[in-house]
């Protein structure tokens, strides 16, 4: 599959990705402009086993009007794809963007070069070996006695929008204790019964975010921060059905794990 400047090359419908072979790919670079990029082995159908590679490659007019058509950003395309292109997708995204952002060694700054079918890099001059990295998030669900969640909104998101509470893991912290500082911080609430519910890679660009939920005794006391959330509401299942109908609630993209989250609770 083609990754090219953050997207994805897709089927003529624009609703599959398009698998190229060796040949096509051939085409494209004498044809299209596409430089000859870097290939990585992306892993084996447990089926069939079929190999699938991800052949990341920029094409010179990807900044401007002149990008070639066909292609669409993960989160664009992602809504449409089946579960084993949404892996591939996920997988060939979250690698490409590891090799494009460490083309130098940390530990000396010379060039580094792919091995191992990509699945690490080398420095040309040290032979050091660098992993791709993988930054943890949690997410949290909070609900209170009343079965309610709590949403919050970030200034920068669309406007409506409104989802789980998320942040970073910081060194040291277990993911619980990351659940209850974000929802402290973002929210100012205190929460228990910290539940793991899963996982899911997200690469935008390097992530992975662990899901929870959690309850709170004191749902009064509940603020935005003001500077990373600036609105938060409480909303039992027929309110957020209302608003919903309304237009006044956007729930996050199918394809986040926020929203199969609060799908989750709303069918529950």
């Amino acid at each position: 599959m083609h990754f090219s400047d953050g997207r994805l090359a897709l089927s003529k419908a624009a609703d599959q990705l398009n698998f190229l072979n060796a040949a096509e790919i051939a085409a494209l670079i004498e044809s299209e402009g596409f430089k000859s990029g870097e290939r990585y082995f992306l892993g084996l159908d447990q089926i069939n086993s079929e190999p699938y590679f991800a052949w990341n490659s920029p094409h010179p007019n990807s900044e401007n009007d002149h990008a070639p058509a066909g292609y669409a950003t993960l989160r664009e395309i992602g809504g449409a794809l089946d579960e084993l292109q949404m892996e591939i997708a996920l997988h060939a995204v979250a690698l490409s963007n590891w090799h494009n952002t460490h083309p130098h060694c940390a530990r000396c700054g010379a060039t580094t070069s792919i091995s191992l079918g990509g699945a690490i890099r080398t420095c040309d001059k040290d032979k050091s070996e660098h992993y791709p990295r993988t930054d943890c998030a949690v997410i949290v669900l909070v609900r209170d006695s009343q079965d309610r969640i709590l949403l919050g909104r970030q200034a920068i998101w669309p406007e409506g929008r409104f989802s789980c509470f998320a942040g970073f893991l910081e060194p040291g912290e277990t993911f619980e204790q990351c659940v209850q500082r974000e929802v402290f911080e973002e929210a100012g609430l205190a929460i228990r019964e910290i539940n793991y519910l899963g996982s899911q890679p997200w690469p935008f660009p390097a992530s992975i975010m662990i899901s929870f939920d959690a309850i709170t005794d004191f749902p009064e006391s509940a603020r935005p921060d003001g500077e990373e959330i600036v609105a938060i509401k409480w909303l039992s299942r027929d309110e957020l059905k209302a608003e919903i109908s309304a237009g006044t609630l956007l729930l996050p993209p199918d394809i986040s794990v926020s929203r199969k989250m609060i799908d989750r609770w709303l069918t529950a």
